[in-house]
Order: structure tokens, then sequence, then C-alpha cells
């Protein structure tokens, strides 16, 4: 394969080229490094080549640096000189065919996805729900499948816990018990979701994965950048909505195995917030997704600080590494470069954990893989200059080209479906239709026979006459009990009644 067809990461300081094989890229990558030792520009000249080669590439943009892919680049002593040192002349500055998304829709194309989409796993995670909690939401899910609900967004999630509170005791014959006491405490956690702005994030149209494999007219595969500045702030929606894109590929994309090209390139920068404190049925599950999306011909790089960052079950899986300049000023920070030193296959040549902290700016060591699968010595390398312009564009290049985007009106509009949160309200006003009406009916039915009884004992008499009433009053007029019982004898022999 020509060095036409691979990637160039870099020169050595024979001036021999790094190279990159595509063709191993869906067996992952790592990009490590201190702050300001150029990962960023790193993870920039890897997406625009990827671009080049017609591959669709998929970033988050964490600081907003990366937006600068799609405006070309401008030329710079700096540049020159590395150009030089690596023997390259043809080095046209041009951009990248972009895309640009957002959670809240106000520098990019709105992204979303449904509550049933994610699932209970990642969901729980965003929540952080300790494990009795996370039960009850998996019976959420469970119930919602199995009466048809949809949950496509929060407040279908939340009447179906209300729903599920109010009939425990009816469902806890099939689903086991369940305590209000875990509703109510994962009601809470969806309100501070929804205040954090959770709520823009789950809800129709959901992204189509689709929309991330295009190529321009040219042939050239188009960058999708994630806005991620704001979602720092909340970084178990940021890191949970990428292991769900994650898990869509591998669940969506056909069985490819091995090819020239990959499918796909996602780059999960600042990946450390993936693993901090995630439980050990989220790590099993990124190990998995890890291990088999390679099959879907989909390649993964992790951005981080530290390799250590990455848990070992997945650090092992992944083949290209490039480890930028580590300062050891601590013990923690002599134990980080150690590690570093000890995930490449060492190069007699190079003291590698020494050389870790002596990297310059745009130094790095790199390792990748030889065509049979096998990585190489560890070498040092100064990282080839991008194509595109470094930094971020004026928010007036970026409104350009949302308004010229292929994709544009396709999800800026929010629909509202009919959902759990409306069927169940409709079930609710139906079974209180329903009680209302069977109130009314006994209410019907008791008057009718308390009328009925009343008839039963009263079969009738006579009106009274002007000389009972007046003897009923004479009656009531004597104070001694032998005057009430003489008018009652004058009134039992006038009304036929005897002693």
């Amino acid at each position: 394969m020509s060095d036409q067809q691979q990637i160039l990461i870099g020169g050595n300081k024979t001036g021999q080229h790094v190279l990159l094989n595509p063709a191993m890229a869906n067996r992952h990558g790592l990009i490590t490094g201190a702050t300001g030792t150029g990962k960023t520009v790193t993870l920039q000249l890897l997406a625009e080549a990827f671009s080049r080669l017609g591959v669709p590439v998929f970033s988050a943009d964490v600081k907003g640096d990366l937006s600068g892919i799609s405006n070309p680049g401008k030329p710079h002593p700096k540049v020159s000189e590395r150009l030089e040192h690596m023997g390259i002349t043809d080095h046209p500055f041009e951009g990248c065919p972009a895309l640009f998304w957002d959670i809240e829709g106000k520098s990019g194309h709105p992204v979303r996805t449904t509550i049933s989409e994610m699932g209970p796993v990642l969901l729980a995670n965003i929540l952080e729900l300790n494990e009795t909690q996370s039960g009850i939401l998996h019976v959420a899910f469970s119930i919602a499948d199995d009466q048809g609900l949809l949950l496509l967004d929060l407040k279908d999630l939340k009447s179906m816990l209300n729903w599920m509170a109010e009939n425990r005791k009816e469902l806890a014959k099939e689903y086991g018990n369940i305590a209000s006491q875990s509703v109510s405490a994962i009601q809470r956690k969806l309100l501070v979701l929804k205040e954090s702005g959770g709520e823009m994030f789950f809800g129709q149209p959901a992204l189509n994965i689709d929309d991330l494999m295009h190529s321009d007219f040219s042939g050239r595969g188009v960058v999708s950048l994630l806005d991620a500045s704001s979602l720092y702030s909340n970084p178990k929606i940021y890191t949970t909505f990428l292991l769900w894109l994650l898990s869509e590929l591998m669940e969506e994309l056909p069985e490819r195995g091995d090819a020239p090209l990959p499918k796909l390139v996602f780059f999960f920068d600042e990946a450390h917030l993936l693993f901090n404190n995630s439980p050990k049925a989220l790590i099993d599950r990124i190990t998995q997704v890890v291990r088999l999306i390679r099959s879907k011909g989909v390649g993964i790089f992790f951005v981080s600080q530290y390799p250590n960052d990455i848990p070992d079950e997945v650090l092992g899986q992944l083949g290209c590494r490039i480890q930028h300049a580590l300062r050891a000023f601590t013990p923690k920070d002599q134990k980080a470069v150690k590690v570093a030193a000890q995930t490449f296959r060492q190069n007699p040549e190079i003291d590698t954990e020494k050389t870790i902290t002596e990297l310059g700016v745009g130094e790095a060591l790199v390792s990748t893989l030889d065509p049979k699968g096998r990585p190489t010595m560890v070498d040092w390398c100064l990282m080839a200059p991008p194509h595109s312009q470094i930094g971020p564009m004026v928010p007036e290049d970026k409104s350009k080209i949302l308004e010229r985007s292929p994709i544009k009106g396709r999800y800026e509009t929010l629909i509202d479906r009919e959902s759990a949160y409306e069927l169940l309200i409709a079930r609710e006003e139906a079974l209180e239709r329903k009680r209302l009406e069977e109130e009314a009916r006994l209410e019907r039915e008791k008057t009718a026979a308390k009328e009925e009884k009343q008839q039963k004992r009263s079969p009738g008499r006579p009106r009274q006459s002007v000389l009972e009433s007046t003897l009923k009053s004479i009656g009531r007029s004597f104070g001694s009990q032998i005057g009430r019982s003489l008018v009652r004898g004058i009134l039992g022999s006038l009304t036929g009644k005897r002693r």
C-alpha cells in the first residue's frame, strides 16, 4: 500500500514517514497526553485524513476547537518547517465537509434520542441510580413493552412511574415488589435531569445514524461535530449519549468484517469521563461494544490524558497508540508515565519512559498496526500539520454551513407523538368516567331501594280531619300524663283503634 493510500501521522528523526494503515482503523486507537501538548490537533489531523479517504467521521467538540476543520488552513513558518523535515512538497490547505450538531439546537442541528432507545442501563447511568432503583427502572421498561406503551420523552417515563406507584399491588404479582420510595427517588432524579437540560435530549425526531454516514459530491467523508461545550458541564449526559450512539451503530450497521477502509471513525474526546465512577455493568457493556463494533467497520479512538484513564479490558483492544507528553511532577504522574510506557511495544533505540516526559508540543510517541495486525515498535514522531484551520471558526461561517446543510429542517421541529403519557392519561380518564358512572348507578339503585322500602313500611293513611288536628293540638297543650293518655284514647276511638 502506497503512502497516498495510508494516513500520514508525521515523521521520525531520520525523516521517515510514520503511517497509519486505514484498514486497521477498526482495531481502534488511543490518543493521550497532558493538556496543551497537541491531542486536539492530532485528532483533527486524523479526522481530516479519514475524510479525504471518503470515510465519515464523528467527534465531540468539547472546547469548540475542532470547528475550524471545515475551513482551509493558512501557511505558517512552523508548518513549512515541519513539511520540509518530512520531505512533503504537496500540502494543499483545504477544509473538510462538515455537519454541526448540538443537543440544545443553538449551534447545530438538534440531536435527540428516545427513552426507549436509550434503554434502562444507560438511563440508570445518567440518573446515577443505585441497584434497587435500577431494578425499578428495568420494570418500567418491561411493563411499557408488555403493554405497548412508547417511552419517548421524560414526561412519558414520569407518567409510567406514577402509574406503577398507583398500581403497585396489582403489578407485584407479575413484576415483583415496586417500592414507592424507589419510584419517588427516580422521579426526583428525573427532575434534576430535566433542569440540567436533559428534557431537550429526549424526544422525536430522533437521530438517524444514516445522517452520520454522508459523503460530499467529491467523495469525501463528512465530519460530524457535536458541540459538547455545554454538555461538558453535565458529563453523564455527554458520555451516555456517545455510548448510546456507539450502541446504535453496533445494532444498526450490518456485519462488514475487515475492509480496506472503515465505515465510520468515532473519536471519543475526554474519554476519562466515560469511565469515572461507572458501575461494572456499564464497563462490561462498553467493553462488549468496543470488541464487537469492529466487525461493523467502525473504528473508535479514545482521547484522554493518561492511558490508565481507560480500563484494562478496553485498553487491551486499542491497536494504534499516540502518546503526547506527560509531566511527572508528582508520584501519581510518575506512575502514569510508567504505565504509559508499558503500553507500547518497546524500541531498543528509545527509552520510552524518559522520552514521554521530554516530548515537546506537537511531538509524540507512536505505535500503529502493520498489515498483519501486529503492533509496530514505538517511534518518536514529529506530528504532521493539518490541512485545515487549527482552532475554531467564526460563528458567521458556521451559520453559512448550517444554512446550506443537506439535512436542514429535518430535526429542528420537535414532534410530540401519542405515547405513554397520552395513553396513560386517556386510560385514567376512562377509568374515572367508569368509576363515576358506577357511582351514579349505585346511587340510583340505592335511592330506588330506599323509596321502595318506605312505600312498604307506610301503606298510607287518610288525611287528618280538622277535628283530629284540633284534638292533637289540645293534647300537646296538656302538661300531665293523664291528659295525654285521654287524648290518645279519644284519637284511638276516632281512628278506629282499640286499646
